[in-house]
């Protein structure tokens, strides 16, 4: 930070505090009618013992999520709403292109049984499902973490493995390159098919795409959020040739076209 950044940085803090002492002030005077408000102190990024999060400017930070202390998220990636990355006694290092999903937690260890003090990292093109807990251990490249799955310390999950949804991962264990192990206490289950394995690089980049969605979305301002209400509800139940007529083109994502043999009438309409 340069010194006018320190400046106005010092000049915010003084406003800050002038502000708080006034609503003192005001607490005061109304003495015994004073209504107390909490406010929510929630911050996506805080910073934690001197030590700051680093989080590229491509990568996606969901509202409500937190990320705490010494934590570096990479390009492309992508943290969820409801997820916690708590980096405070130990570090957190997320790659590229890696997504951790909804209510997900990531912490670190500073001690166990064994007496290690652990980090936990995370590798590129990662895929981290709902509600996953991961504590002081290693996930490399392309390896996908089912939902509600759970490492421990010192868990290894090598490149293009998966544990399965629900899965326990006990300490130390290592997940070998492409096996699926799942249960618990998580034992191997199968190897992995191509199929499978191309699957999982895959949902990295669908996930990826989504964050792009998302990003977009929440950086929206309060007209256009509203003009575009106004126009949903200004061209809602018009059909393909009423759209025709007007020159309205509508672009639907791929992702979200329905095939013919879920809307019959569609498809009727079609072969008419």
């Amino acid at each position: 930070m340069g010194s006018l950044g320190r400046t106005i940085y010092l000049v915010g803090s003084w406003i800050r505090s002038a502000g708080q002492a006034v609503d003192r002030v005001g607490c005061t005077l109304q003495a015994n009618h004073l209504f107390q408000e909490q406010v929510s102190r929630h911050r996506t990024l805080m910073s934690l013992f001197n030590k700051d999060p680093l989080v590229d400017k491509d990568a996606f930070l969901a509202p409500g999520a937190s990320v705490i202390g010494d934590v570096q998220v990479g390009r492309g990636s992508s943290i969820w709403y409801g997820c916690v990355l708590r980096g405070d006694v130990n570090s957190i290092r997320i790659g590229s292109g890696t997504n951790i999903q909804d209510n997900a937690l990531v912490h670190v260890a500073k001690s166990n049984i064994s007496g290690n003090v652990l980090p936990t990292t995370i590798g590129n093109n990662v895929t981290i499902g709902h509600g996953a807990v991961l504590h002081g251990c290693t996930v490399e490249d392309e390896a996908f973490v089912g939902m509600g799955a759970t490492l421990l310390d010192g868990a290894y999950v090598e490149k293009n493995a998966m544990v399965a949804a629900g899965a326990l991962v006990r300490q130390n264990t290592r997940v070998p390159f492409g096996e699926v192990w799942g249960g618990n206490p998580a034992k191997f289950m199968r190897k992995l098919t191509e199929e499978e394995i191309a699957f999982i690089s895959q949902s990295a980049t669908n996930y990826t795409n989504l964050a792009m969605v998302h990003a977009a979305e929440n950086n929206k301002g309060f007209e256009e959020i509203e003009l575009e209400k106004t126009l949903r509800k200004k061209f809602a139940r018009k059909d393909e040739e009423y759209d025709s007529m007007i020159g309205v083109v509508r672009e639907t994502p791929v992702e979200l076209t329905l095939p013919d043999n879920i809307l019959p009438d569609k498809a009727q309409k079609a072969i008419s």
